[in-house]
């Protein structure tokens, strides 16, 4: 490479760093974003005590389904437990109002991913998100405009800050996106539309197009216009001549989702995220709108004129400078990396990450599994050659059990508590086998897990059972009708 070249090359990488990581930018947007996802989260966890899922999921079972490593998470007793959840919520209305905004950020962060970790059964792809993104905004300045802060301290005020803030949040919600709409490119998505199919057709009971919904062609139109919308919308949203339509769209299609499905806070969330690829000035052009609004309707203008300085930017136009912008590359990469490598980990796997539940977690395969399983447990004693079942209702929920009877490590780790208390109690030679079957996305029940396997000593995933082929699951069933 010669001289000339190199020196291109590297005018080349300074402005794109300028670009993405140096440029100042407006705070509106990032100001805005805290607002909306600190009073959402607050609401969240509201609703989290209001049903009462408190108790249901953390506090009521006597064992939990810990994590790998953090096997010492556990829940507080139920009182305090409660008051964990209150404490969220009022963290949450505090990165809200940008009251103490660090602080708060980063106890809310704390607080939620503690309460992510105490059991894996309780895993969803937007509690994963929540703690994404309430990490992140614990390094972004989101509360130098617009905030308790910024009015208790005026020296914190900013109209501009570094892009990097809101370019890391765009390609956080662009991953969640993307990586949705390429799991969706598969078999059972396009060619069979399950397990939309499955869920559609147990909506059939609502009225006016209950009817319409258990209909095939239905399944399969709203399976493709699914992996084409997440596979889309972030390059529509960033176009400007296709921005508003496009989030008009974002809105039905996540509104429909919550209503046709049981998906909690997700398409909220992402309702709000969205917002992320809008220019970073757009709420001052609507604050603007509805201040000059109010200045034409109301008797006396002066709140329309302090309402108006708010919005408006400064003169002159304070931005917050970036500091060593190259360094910042750094950590910046490492996170990107991670969130690109994590999602995939399901394109290497042996068997589908669905069936198996390896490589499942945190790639955001979102709505790709209809599953249910049945197991029964049976303690071996070689010695004795004894062998008796065992039961799991001393030591799990119902839903519990559901969740368990489908995921062969929730299995393992069933098995796995099972023997130890059995050894406390003299059994010392135990093993754990298991009689475990389940259904994928509507096939016929298979065995989930080799029924001669001690699961107190498996390693990798041999002793998980193969999903059978869809055309050997159709033979089978016609074999066994003929029958």
């Amino acid at each position: 490479m010669t001289e000339i070249d190199w020196q291109t090359h590297r005018h080349r990488g300074r402005e794109l760093v300028r670009v993405l990581v140096e440029r100042p930018t407006d705070l509106a947007s990032l100001a805005v974003f805290r607002v909306l996802f600190g009073l959402l989260m607050a609401g969240a966890m509201v609703r989290f005590l209001a049903k009462d899922w408190v108790r249901e999921l953390y506090t009521g079972p006597k064992f939990h389904f810990t994590y790998p490593g953090f096997e010492w998470v556990r829940p507080w007793p139920e009182a305090l437990m409660h008051a964990h959840f209150v404490l969220l919520a009022l963290l949450a209305l505090g990165v809200a109002a940008g009251f103490f905004y660090r602080v708060c950020t980063a106890l809310f962060f704390l607080g939620f991913t503690y309460v992510e970790l105490i059991d894996q059964s309780v895993y969803l792809n937007h509690y994963y998100l929540i703690s994404l993104i309430s990490g992140i905004m614990v390094f972004l300045p989101a509360h130098r405009a617009w905030s308790v802060d910024a009015w208790r301290k005026p020296a914190l005020c900013m109209d501009a800050v570094p892009a990097w803030g809101l370019n890391l949040l765009r390609f956080q919600i662009g991953v969640v996106y993307v990586f949705a709409g390429l799991a969706k490119l598969n078999s059972d998505w396009l060619l069979r539309a399950e397990p939309l199919r499955i869920w559609l057709s147990a909506r059939s009971d609502l009225p006016m197009i209950g009817s319409m919904l258990s209909e095939p062609s239905v399944a399969y139109v709203a399976s493709w216009f699914g992996a084409a919308f997440d596979l889309s919308i972030v390059a529509f949203l960033l176009w400007r001549p296709t921005r508003r339509t496009a989030y008009a769209l974002l809105i039905l299609f996540h509104v429909a989702t919550w209503v046709f499905f049981n998906i909690g806070m997700f398409p909220w969330i992402m309702i709000v995220a969205a917002t992320v690829f809008f220019p970073a000035g757009w709420p001052r052009h609507w604050l603007s709108r509805f201040t000059a609004l109010l200045s034409r309707r109301l008797p006396s203008r002066a709140w329309a004129s302090r309402m108006k300085d708010v919005v408006t930017a400064r003169s002159p136009y304070r931005v917050l400078p970036c500091r060593k912008p190259f360094l910042l590359l750094v950590p910046l990469s490492v996170y990107a990396i991670v969130q690109i490598g994590l999602p995939l980990r399901p394109y290497f796997a042996e068997q589908p990450t669905g069936w198996t539940g390896s490589g499942f977690n945190c790639t955001w395969r979102v709505m790709l599994v209809e599953k249910t399983g049945y197991v029964k447990f049976f303690a071996f004693d070689p010695t004795t050659g004894k062998r008796w079942r065992l039961r799991t209702t001393d030591y799990l929920t119902p839903r519990q059990e559901v969740m368990m009877a489908q995921d062969p490590y929730l299995i393992r780790a069933m098995a796995q508590r099972l023997a130890t208390d059995l050894r406390s109690a003299g059994h010392s030679s135990i093993q754990i086998q298991v009689d475990a079957y389940a259904t994928l996305n509507g096939r016929p029940s298979q065995r989930l897990i080799d029924p001669d396997v001690d699961l107190t000593k498996t390693r990798g995933t041999q002793w998980i059972a193969a999903l059978r082929p869809l055309e050997e699951n159709i033979r089978g069933q016609s074999v066994t009708n003929c029958q």
